[in-house]
């Protein structure tokens, strides 16, 4: 059976650019790199490959990847403040029975779409 993700790929044009971008803005712990295409990091429990798509067939736009934070006003702040563009302030997505959901939307330099989510709980 599926326990956990272990691993994210997201394409990228200019991993150095990316790299720079996860590392500087996002605030991501840089893992390692394996030669100039290939960056690792780390965003909690699930490591993050940053890679030019391997065949033709692969490069297109991947899925949004949600990160999820304990105060989104305070890291949408932050990450503007870095030089994240969003694509709106963050907003209320959905009231559920015991939290409220938020999220932000942002692109990485590669054109990736990012999400950046708080569940709010009634303090």
């Amino acid at each position: 059976m599926i326990e956990s993700i272990g691993q994210i790929a997201v394409n990228v044009k200019d991993t150095a650019r990316a790299r720079a971008f996860y590392r500087d803005v996002l605030g991501l712990r840089h893992l390692f790199d394996a030669g100039p295409e290939l960056a690792f990091f780390q965003c909690g429990s699930v490591r993050l490959m940053l890679s030019p798509p391997s065949k033709p067939e692969y490069d297109h736009p991947g899925s949004i990847v949600y990160y999820r934070v304990a105060d989104l006003a305070a890291t949408h702040a932050a990450l503007a403040a870095r030089g994240a563009a969003f694509e709106a302030e963050p907003h209320l997505v959905a009231k559920m029975p015991d939290h409220e959901l938020w999220m932000a939307f942002l692109r990485d330099t590669e054109g990736n779409l990012l999400a950046l989510m708080e569940e709010r709980r009634p303090a």
